[in-house]
């Protein structure tokens, strides 16, 4: 099925404003002193000026460390210099709702916000697909029948890959945004990911893999029931599975192939959150827990129980890990001086947390995608955990993947994925 999209949404093209440094015309124009400062609120984490007259890097940052900070969410082991202390503080809402007041508007999708809605300018509920500044809404992509699941950017492509419960994966052209090609999947698909050039996709009782490069394919044995995470680290593909088992596999140069290497054992509950950093994989699980697993060893070396319902997303932010549940949570973790991991801020919400997602904005500053089982996804700055914007949907988005060039992601439960751009 193709599923055509307008072509002066094409999105292909966009670049990401980089703020670092602080080099805009209007700075350097003016010759202040200011344009030399770094601005102290950036550096507790919840600058809301915009545009801001002082530095959002410190002086004299050379074009590595730069580009490490603009990278922040893809290089977890970097030496950020934030400290435990600084989450939650600025914390509240710094958006408008679109000039409306919070007292004329109920934060809840209009029935008819694609049109004819017999209030007009009077209703009560939004018309809007979102709320607050610097970001926007670029082009829905409409084909999936049900949830979106997965979203992935492999490299070497031009397309955009999603992948849903309708048990297929759709492959959008980033230039027109129209569905270039369905590939049915004979399963629903669980969860989908990409590392450089190959893309993984787990359904009921297998992986099937691509690389999209050599167009070389497999598909990988051993799962019992639904694959509902993967990652990958230590050289290895690691798939969350409805049994409780994370399955290990490891690809072998020789035959071209993945093949299995072990399988780690000790959830009671699915697997449905896996995130790899410096040398542990960390799994969250229905069964309410998040284990930490050595892999020198292959074994579970700590067993975090600080949540009370399914713990349903993990996110590694500097040193620090994210994770969120169904109990209206986000809990930040360290780990101490005996290199255990424990909390050290508890973010709550009204709604059950069902996935995170870190991005930057157009200015280098790390957001936090935060959705909820409300239909809405929040927007975080970090580690302050001031509230930037939100975004709504018919239903709870499940899939976020953060893109290039300013660009973001989201699929929500009615299979509808959405492209955002943070705007300059």
């Amino acid at each position: 099925m193709e599923i055509e999209a307008d072509e002066r949404t094409g999105y292909g093209n966009k670049r990401i404003h980089n703020r670092l440094g602080g080099g805009g015309a209007g700075a350097a124009a003016s010759g202040s002193d200011k344009s030399n400062r770094v601005c102290f609120h950036w550096q507790a984490g919840r600058c809301n000026r915009h545009p801001c007259p002082f530095l959002h890097s410190d002086p004299g940052t050379s074009s590595a460390s730069s580009k490490r900070q603009n990278l922040v969410w893809q290089n977890p082991n970097s030496n950020g210099g934030y400290q435990s202390s600084n989450w939650g503080k600025g914390r509240g809402s710094r958006f408008n709702n679109g000039g409306a007041s919070s007292s004329s508007k109920v934060e809840k999708l209009c029935k008819n916000i694609d049109g004819n809605c017999p209030f007009g300018e009077r209703c009560r509920y939004l018309h809007t697909w979102s709320v607050g500044e610097g970001f926007s809404l670029i082009t829905p992509l409409q084909g999936h029948q049900k949830v979106i699941t997965g979203i992935a950017l492999p490299s070497g492509s031009d397309k955009l890959y999603s992948g849903s419960k309708d048990e297929t994966v759709k492959m959008w052209d980033c230039q027109t945004g129209q569905c270039a090609a369905t590939v049915t999947m004979g399963g629903e698909v669980g969860c989908m990911i990409n590392e450089g050039p190959w893309l993984f996709v787990g359904i009921p009782n297998s992986i099937k893999v691509w690389n999209v490069e050599s167009g070389h394919e497999m598909v990988l044995a051993g799962p019992t029931g639904q694959v509902y995470a993967l990652a990958v680290g230590n050289g290895m593909l690691f798939a969350g599975t409805q049994d409780g088992r994370i399955l290990a596999y490891r690809f072998n140069e020789l035959t071209n192939n993945f093949e299995p290497a072990a399988a780690l054992e000790g959830h009671r509950l699915p697997v449905i959150s896996l995130v790899f950093n410096n040398g542990r994989l960390y799994s969250g699980s229905m069964d309410k827990t998040v284990k930490v697993w050595d892999l020198t060893s292959l074994q579970c070396v700590q067993t975090l129980l600080d949540h009370t319902n399914v713990v349903m997303a993990l996110l590694w932010w500097d040193q620090f890990l994210l994770s969120c549940s169904l109990d209206n949570t986000v809990k930040i973790w360290v780990t101490n001086e005996a290199g255990q991991m424990e909390v050290t801020y508890t973010h709550t919400e009204e709604h059950g947390v069902v996935a995170l997602c870190g991005i930057i904005d157009a200015q280098s500053k790390p957001v936090l995608l935060c959705s909820l089982n409300d239909n809405s996804v929040r927007l975080y700055d970090l580690p302050s955990f001031s509230e930037r914007g939100k975004i709504f949907s018919r239903q709870e988005v499940r899939a976020t993947k953060l893109g290039p060039g300013g660009l973001f992601f989201t699929g929500d439960g009615t299979g509808e994925l959405k492209v955002w751009q943070w705007t300059k």
